[in-house]
């Protein structure tokens, strides 16, 4: 699929660099404006040759900004190429763009002094950026403290991307920046200039339910949900529902952390989902993946294929609504191993939404360990989500023509 800014294609093919340089080049032909991004995925069949592939696709195309990462399963274009090898290329023309590449490792996190840490070794500052794209080695980068530090450190600004996948026995993963290759940490280009990025953070989920005020915490238990037992609460909710919802609900029930108090009213999007880790009837506590805190509105949620094509349903519709008038150049679906599939069934769900929504464009993903993206104007890791990048015109200031 393509646009007048934006193509993306997958390699099934042995790794043969000249076959794939021509393929490469042919894909680059296919846009008649310059290529600012390229943004690669490879499987690991090709581990050995990767070094060698990415320069040879970065040279093939115009030594254009190249980010990326290793997994084991590919997204182009409305295509999604499950437990197979081959390389993901997506090409992409952002005009205006400002693209500064940035390499980082858990020493940095270890060093890390607070916010003005990365800033510095960045070099970048929060007012500067429009967004970050971002991939990691799982194994080597403690993802979560370093993503609340890059949270931290650029209050505001969207990091969207995703954890790589490759080989799990010998816990190997590859990231890719320009002509370079990396078994550890992570890569990212940052945004600026007249191109920013816009996320759609689908994690699965619909609301189940009324919503509620956390009254008493310890740690990561919620003792009390509106001055009563949180157990108690939890086994009302699930009564109050039919039988078909009980069914569907039961082995798929989390919760949903509301992170902005300041709205008057919540919907998707303004939840963080997190895993019910257990429930005590005797205590009244409920155990989940998260630090909530008292004063929180939480509300229960369902996952299951029905509500997660529901809930990617309705937000690509509320960014289409937000982002009408503006260009959409292309974008980067990451999107988690449980979903696909596995999940869904072999109907391409997540890029096939995605290319309804907003195509023909250029859409390059891949399956991955671990999702980032914002929630209510902070950035979290997720898990079973898709979290989708679109490289979008910059809205301009009001009164700006």
């Amino acid at each position: 699929m393509k646009n007048a800014f934006s193509t993306a294609d997958l390699w099934t093919g042995e790794p043969d660099l000249v076959a794939l340089a021509a393929w490469a080049a042919d894909l680059r032909r296919q846009i008649t404006h310059p290529i600012d991004l390229a943004v690669v995925f490879v499987s690991p069949l090709y581990f050995e040759a990767a070094a060698d592939i990415i320069a040879c696709l970065r040279s093939a195309t115009g030594n254009p900004v190249l980010i990326g990462c290793s997994t084991n399963s590919l997204i182009a274009g409305e295509t999604e190429c499950e437990d197979s090898q081959g390389i993901s290329l997506g090409l992409f023309s952002l005009p205006g763009a400002e693209l500064e590449v940035v390499r980082f490792t858990q020493n940095q996190v270890e060093e890390w002094s607070g916010a003005g840490y990365w800033r510095l070794e960045t070099g970048r500052e929060p007012e500067s950026l429009n967004g970050w794209l971002a991939f990691a080695d799982p194994f080597s980068l403690d993802a979560e403290r370093w993503l609340s530090q890059w949270d931290d450190a650029f209050s505001g600004v969207p990091i969207l991307g995703g954890l790589a996948s490759g080989n799990y026995s010998s816990r190997q993963t590859q990231v890719y920046l320009n002509d370079q290759l990396f078994e550890g940490g992570g890569v990212a280009v940052a945004l600026g200039g007249k191109v920013a990025l816009s996320g759609i953070i689908s994690q699965g989920c619909t609301p189940i339910g009324e919503t509620w005020t956390i009254t008493k915490t310890e740690g990561n238990l919620i003792h009390e949900i509106g001055n009563r037992p949180a157990y108690q609460l939890l086994v009302e909710t699930l009564a109050g529902m039919s039988a078909d919802l009980q069914r569907k609900t039961r082995g798929n029930l989390f919760v949903g952390l509301v992170m902005d108090e300041y709205r008057s009213e919540f919907e998707r999007g303004d939840f963080l989902i997190r895993n019910i880790l257990g429930a005590d009837s005797e205590t009244g506590a409920i155990a989940i993946g998260a630090m909530p805190r008292p004063g929180q509105t939480l509300q229960f949620q369902r996952r299951d294929a029905e509500a997660s094509s529901e809930d990617m349903m309705v937000l690509l519709r509320r960014a289409q609504n937000e982002l009408a008038g503006r260009k959409v150049y292309g974008g980067c679906l990451c999107s988690c191993n449980g979903r696909g599939k596995r999940l869904f069934g072999p109907i391409h769900h997540d890029a096939r939404h995605v290319q309804d929504a907003f195509g023909p464009m250029g859409l390059a993903g891949f399956f991955c360990n671990g999702e980032i993206g914002p929630v209510a104007g902070r950035n979290f890791l997720h898990g079973y989500t898709a979290s989708l990048a679109l490289f979008v015109e910059k809205k301009p200031f009001p009164g700006v023509l």
